[in-house]
């Protein structure tokens, strides 16, 4: 017996429509697991931003004043390049700052139209030739009552502390989720054997007349599918909607993540991550109830 869409559409909605209440909390309890899991991304990918001039063994950057003179930055420029503990000097100009800051604040006009190139410091970005904190804090600090200089930022400081707080928020997220999307692989699982018992008289005759085990299985699966990627879109939508309220929250609760920001593109990769888990959840946890409580 061969299967349609038609048929297997018609099925689905109608199993869906029988069991709507469970079928809305199955959908709902998806959503909220998926919705911590995306949550513990977004921290991962604005955590990895916010760190990313760290990367390719810089250790320290030192900020220039606005202000600062052609000789007072020639001069930092040759102490940096001139010190033995001093392996690589990149030098960050304001356009190059400015583009990273359209970058990473690209969904925030209110900042673009405010901000311009000029407002911006440069720096040079600093990788020493050993790997000691102590001593390369050492060497950063000798430039702090430099002429010219603002400040000077160190990666232990801000990458150990953005690290630290982001893996503990991380693995809070990932425990709730892992319980809820047990919850939610029950509640699919009860609303599918819920189904079959309802339709039980259905599928004996359906088997009398010559249906195949999966002709009769296929809708059943496509309905827990279906519960696992409605509730993934669900939690793509809360994703979403809270990129920049997270943002917000993490920079004003949390200054080693100054810098914190997540791009769309990000997001969207989060999105389809989702949408795969989700229909994971779905299908696996359909086919488990099809398989235990479907007698054919």
């Amino acid at each position: 017996m061969a299967l349609r869409v038609d048929y297997v559409a018609r099925e689905t909605l109608s199993n869906l429509r029988r069991n709507l209440l469970l079928s809305t909390a199955s959908m709902l309890t998806v959503a909220v697991s998926l919705s911590m899991v995306g949550v513990a991304f977004l921290l991962r990918d604005g955590v990895d931003n916010a760190t990313a001039r760290w990367k390719n063994g810089v250790e320290f950057e030192v900020f220039l004043n606005l202000d600062a003179s052609p000789e007072q930055k020639g001069l930092i420029e040759q102490r940096l390049k001139d010190s033995p503990e001093v392996s690589r000097v990149t030098f960050v100009d304001r356009e190059k700052q400015y583009r990273l800051f359209r970058t990473y604040f690209a969904d925030q006009p209110e900042y673009l139209q405010n901000v311009q190139a000029k407002d911006l410091p440069e720096s040079y970005r600093v990788r020493p030739s050993i790997e000691n904190a102590a001593e390369i804090k050492a060497v950063g600090a000798r430039f702090e009552q430099q002429p010219g200089v603002k400040q000077v930022e160190f990666a232990a400081d801000q990458v150990n502390r953005a690290f630290r707080t982001s893996r503990a928020l991380q693995i809070g997220m990932f425990v709730i989720a892992l319980v809820l999307s047990f919850a939610s692989s029950l509640l699919i699982f009860n609303t599918i054997r819920t189904a079959i018992f309802s339709r039980r008289r259905e599928i004996e005759v359906m088997k009398l007349v010559g249906a195949t085990n999966w002709f009769i299985r296929v809708p059943f699966m496509v309905e827990g599918l279906a519960q696992g990627i409605v509730g993934a879109v669900a939690s793509f939508s809360v994703i979403y909607a809270l990129k920049h309220p997270l943002k917000v929250w993490i920079v004003s609760n949390f200054d080693q993540f100054v810098g914190f920001v997540v791009l769309s593109h990000q997001v969207l990769v989060i999105g389809l991550l989702m949408m795969v888990v989700g229909a994971f959840i779905g299908a696996i946890s359909a086919g488990v109830a099809v398989t235990r409580f479907l007698d054919v």
